[in-house]
């Protein structure tokens, strides 16, 4: 568990972390250079979801190496998917990365959603419903492992 308390903001006590892989831990279906090592460190304090429609074909083999479990969605309905699957794990305890507009109701439904801009870009709206935006997956995993990072940009 990570329990960060954020004055002004809540006391976070986060167990699981929710990811999505396309624009948020990869570009154009490959696993970014550096995500395996920090979660990697994240999965002794954090249960690890990844969430994908599987654009690729591929997701299954390159998450093999990363302590995750990593769960195929239908497309067409997305953002209902993953944010149900949020509700599921428990919306109080569960920290979301996302960058895409299929992530915006998962990340406002965290406790803490994190937006990411990368090379994909991110949707407006999805940068709308994150408590915090970071120019990559790499910086948002840093919050986690970082939290006094998280408590210097949310703090009142």
């Amino acid at each position: 568990m990570l329990a960060i308390n954020i004055p002004g903001f809540r006391e976070l006590r986060l167990e699981q972390l929710v990811l999505d892989y396309n624009g948020t831990l990869a570009c154009d279906g490959q696993v970014l250079e550096g995500v395996k090592e920090l979660l990697d460190a994240l999965s002794s304090k954090l249960e690890i979801h990844i969430l994908t429609a599987d654009t690729f074909g591929a997701v299954k083999e390159r998450v093999a190496p990363l302590a995750a479990r990593v769960q195929v969605i239908d497309r067409g309905q997305e953002a209902q998917a993953k944010a149900a699957y949020v509700q599921k794990l428990g919306t109080e305890r569960t920290v979301a990365i996302g960058n895409g507009r299929n992530d915006r109701l998962m990340l406002k439904e965290a406790a803490l959603g994190i937006a990411v801009v990368q090379t994909e870009g991110a949707a407006v709206e999805a940068l709308l419903a994150a408590a915090v935006v970071v120019p990559g997956i790499l910086e948002a995993l840093g919050l986690l492992l970082h939290p006094m990072r998280l408590i210097a940009t949310l703090r009142m």
